[in-house]
């Protein structure tokens, strides 16, 4: 069931309902929008690597645990997604979100018939879905609201009392998305541009193909590169002294034969102190009469002088250069983020709120009383 909230359950303030254009067409457009999207929002590595900015300002502190629905958030939270980006859809729209549930449980329902879709778990007698909306999340009055889909089944032989279990979830969002290229899509086309989806990958397939038909869009997949896991290592030690990170581990992998897999584990004292020393004066950075805000920019030099830092570090202990090696996931108390695209925020007892920010997708993790680090961070 929606949740009721003040703030308007919607569609972006410059979308319209129009009459529909021929499939091919809009599709063409919707398939030029990715491009668009691709490039300036930083959607794909290739073209994120083009348009790297060499300074990041961290977030604002704030909660959203009173604006968005806990059974949503308790979701949110507890889950791995795996991550996809996708084109601008040709009219969705958030009101028609009951509507839309009946015809994806009547898609799944035809693929499985056609023995398409075969759950992983074993046979499954029906599934239900439900579209709905995560009030709260919005930054501007361009974003539109993030939608989340699950899907409840049965396995085949329970028995008749026995409740649906929740089988699939996924969910599409565009949070404080670039204003220029919104305000540049036509009104027809809804941008929720990050997909992120959990459970087994047939369900994924369907959604995305009956997305594809539907909306004439196009999903592919979103990993997180190298330089954006070194983002990561530098953006949640700096929240440190707001909420304890516990550890900073991160898996490197070697190009030896065979591949050697490091996982290296840093005390968060030890690594905000390392942090603290490469990081700029004040005065430095409100070089040119500029205001500084609270919490201040962290610059891409910053993050290379504490990476070289702990690769010196290991260097010293363990004559080995992670310098030639790639970076693949990056972990502390507040969640994890793996180059295959797959993020997860941590749950615990003392976190217990998240927000979507910083153009297509910044997820910090938050306190109840005040936001502590940024989780994911896809445009530089």
């Amino acid at each position: 069931m929606e949740r009721q909230h003040n703030s308007v359950v919607r569609t972006p303030l410059n979308s319209v309902v129009v009459q529909r254009r021929s499939k091919s067409k809009s599709y063409r457009q919707s398939y030029r929008s990715c491009l668009g999207a691709a490039s300036r929002l930083g959607l794909t590595p290739a073209l994120t690597a083009r348009r790297l900015n060499t300074s990041r300002r961290a977030p604002k502190s704030h909660n959203i645990t009173d604006k968005v629905d806990p059974e949503q958030l308790t979701l949110l939270l507890k889950t791995e997604w795996k991550l996809s980006y996708v084109t601008p859809l040709y009219q969705f729209r958030h009101t028609q979100l009951k509507s839309y549930s009946r015809q994806l449980s009547a898609f799944i329902a035809a693929e499985k018939q056609q023995g398409l879709a075969v759950d992983a778990e074993g046979s499954q007698s029906s599934f239900r879905v439900s579209f709905s909306v995560v009030q709260g999340m919005t930054e501007t009055a361009d974003d539109a609201e993030t939608v989340l889909i699950q899907i409840h089944s049965k396995p085949m032989f329970a028995k008749q009392d026995d409740p649906q279990k929740l089988v699939w979830s996924g969910w599409l969002a565009c949070i404080n998305g670039n204003p220029d290229y919104l305000s540049s899509l036509s009104k027809d086309f809804i941008c929720l541009p990050l997909f992120g989806s959990s459970g087994p990958e047939v369900l994924t397939t369907l959604v995305k193909s009956w997305f594809q038909q539907m909306f004439d869009c196009c999903f592919g997949p979103l990993e997180i590169s190298h330089t954006s896991l070194q983002w990561l290592v530098a953006l949640w030690t700096n929240c440190h002294t707001e909420s304890n990170i516990q550890h900073l581990r991160m898996i490197w992998t070697l190009p030896v034969t065979p591949p050697l897999q490091i996982t290296y584990t840093v005390d968060a004292q030890d690594a905000w102190e390392l942090w603290s020393s490469v990081r700029k004066d004040p005065e430095e950075e409100s070089e040119g009469g500029e205001e500084v805000e609270e919490g201040g920019s962290i610059d891409l030099k910053e993050v290379m002088r504490f990476m070289q830092g702990l690769k010196n570090h290991f260097y010293r202990h363990f004559r080995l250069d992670l310098s030639a090696g790639s970076l693949q996931q990056v972990s502390t108390a507040l969640g994890s983020a793996k180059y295959s695209g797959r993020i997860k925020v941590s749950s615990d007892g003392k976190n217990c709120s998240q927000s979507f920010s910083q153009d297509t997708f910044l997820l910090t993790h938050t306190r109840k009383d005040k936001c502590c680090t940024n989780i994911f961070f896809l445009s530089f």
